[in-house]
């Protein structure tokens, strides 16, 4: 699927585009601001930031959440060097343990 990317910070003309571009078989992504627009330009900045960090921290935990459906983004996260890839429904549920575990591991040995 195609996808449009734009920049437009009047809530009524996001809609209208999204909307639009849904009827032409289109993916829009709309950002309200510069910051956002970046991150929709380019989706993997976390990816690399990984790979960087792995460089540093070769022993951090780094577990990721996505969408159920970013099947593509979940497998280039496992290849950039998160531990775990993981649905947003899942990552919610599991929140407590994760986080435990994380606090676990910064504990002085």
């Amino acid at each position: 699927m195609a996808r449009v990317v734009a920049y437009i910070d009047d809530l009524f003309f996001q809609m209208k585009l999204a909307e639009t571009a849904k009827h032409l078989g289109l993916e829009a992504k709309v950002a309200g601001n510069a910051e956002s627009l970046l991150q929709l330009l380019d989706p993997l900045p976390a990816l690399e930031a990984v790979q960087r960090l792995r460089a540093v921290q070769p022993n951090l935990r780094v577990v990721g959440f996505l969408s159920h459906v970013e099947t593509e983004l979940a497998a280039k996260a496992r290849l950039a060097g998160f531990d775990e890839v993981m649905p947003r429904s899942k990552f919610s549920m599991h929140l407590p343990q994760i986080l435990a575990a994380a606090a676990h591991q910064q504990e002085p040995r």
